[in-house]
């Protein structure tokens, strides 16, 4: 199984350029602990907003792509509503020639609105824009020169769009939060699905079940399905020391949620705790990644493991992370593996 963090990049203070700077600083030297760790993926999140200092994850994922050596780099996710299909794939072809290889893109509407009017677009377009862009994106990557029509941009005719990726199929990641025709058009269009879950791998379930029936429907074979989960993470030496600690940082993050403007209520993060919010001991952390593997069938687990936290929180966390959760979730799913190839030690 492969074990991930990603970012958004959110700023804890005063969003001054000197800030950004630090937290730019920090999110490249924590990707070159992760990939000294042995983590297997890192990914940036795009937002256009003062209290984020990430508005342009490809460019942080090459400064990253230059220190690190194995560790693969994608999105949390690529706005790709408001931004061209064609800029994205030269970006990401260049970034994928860059690392050698180790490029990807999770595609995805995003979280907040500010995108749409920044560049000129109507939110009365948010479905019809995803649906025409992403398949633009696949398209790309699979047929280049293939002509190209539609809505919202100009059309595509023998124009070259490059530079091509180093992979010969860059993986292009369908985001999904809790829309069900989000995981049918995944399973439809036969892409990779990276489903955030904040509560627990029972939330995803149903979405699951959508996803993989909608791609076996349309005869994709079942092992290009593949399945990635995400969420929320904060590991403490203990259960509730952890809880305790991690509460005043997700509470102030999650402020800039409209459902919790004046911060997370403690009831409502005991409550999410209690349903599955990554927040215990290691072993805690654990026992929720391998149910989400076990009863979702997930081969990646990805963690943002810094919501609201100044950089010492966000650095010891990534440190128990790599050195108490990572061996053993490794441990026990090569032994899996092993176990249903029916090889042995």
């Amino acid at each position: 199984m492969e074990l991930g963090i990603y970012s958004f990049g959110d700023l804890t203070g005063e969003p001054t350029p000197r800030a950004v700077g630090r937290r730019l600083d920090a999110l490249v030297r924590q990707a070159e602990a992760a990939d000294a760790g042995g983590l297997d993926v890192f990914a940036l999140g795009e937002h256009h907003r003062s209290d984020f200092a990430v508005s342009a994850p490809e460019v942080v994922l090459a400064a990253i792509a230059a220190l690190t050596s194995r560790i693969r780099l994608t999105t949390s996710v690529t706005v790709l509503s408001t931004i061209d299909p064609v800029r994205v794939m030269e970006q990401f072809g260049t970034l994928d020639q860059l690392s050698h290889g180790r490029a990807e893109i999770t595609a995805g509407r995003g979280a907040f609105p500010e995108s749409y009017p920044l560049f000129g677009y109507d939110m009365q377009d948010y479905e019809a824009l995803f649906e025409e862009k992403l398949g633009l994106l696949i398209q790309l990557r699979d047929a280049p020169d293939a002509p190209w029509q539609g809505r919202f941009r100009t059309p595509l005719r023998g124009m070259h769009i490059g530079p091509r990726p180093a992979q010969e199929r860059m993986p292009i990641w369908i985001g999904v939060g809790g829309t069900p025709q989000s995981a049918v058009r995944a399973g439809t269009l036969g892409q990779p699905m990276f489903l955030s879950l904040f509560t627990g791998a029972h939330q995803g379930v149903r979405l699951v079940e959508l996803y993989r029936r909608a791609g076996e429907a349309v005869g994709h074979d079942p092992s290009v399905l593949r399945l990635a989960t995400g969420g929320h993470m904060f590991i403490g030496r203990t259960s509730q020391a952890a809880q305790d600690e991690f509460y005043p940082y997700y509470s102030r993050y999650m402020s800039l949620h409209p459902s919790f403007r004046t911060g997370m209520p403690r009831e409502v993060y005991d409550h999410w705790v209690q349903a599955g919010l990554l927040a215990g001991s290691p072993q805690q952390i654990i026992d929720g990644i391998l149910a989400q593997h076990e009863l979702l069938g997930s081969e990646r687990f990805v963690a943002q493991f810094d919501p609201g936290m100044p950089e010492a929180a966000a650095d010891a966390n990534l440190e128990l992370y790599l050195t108490e959760v990572l061996p053993v979730i490794k441990a026990e799913t090569v032994s899996e593996d092993r176990a249903s190839s029916g090889v042995t030690a």
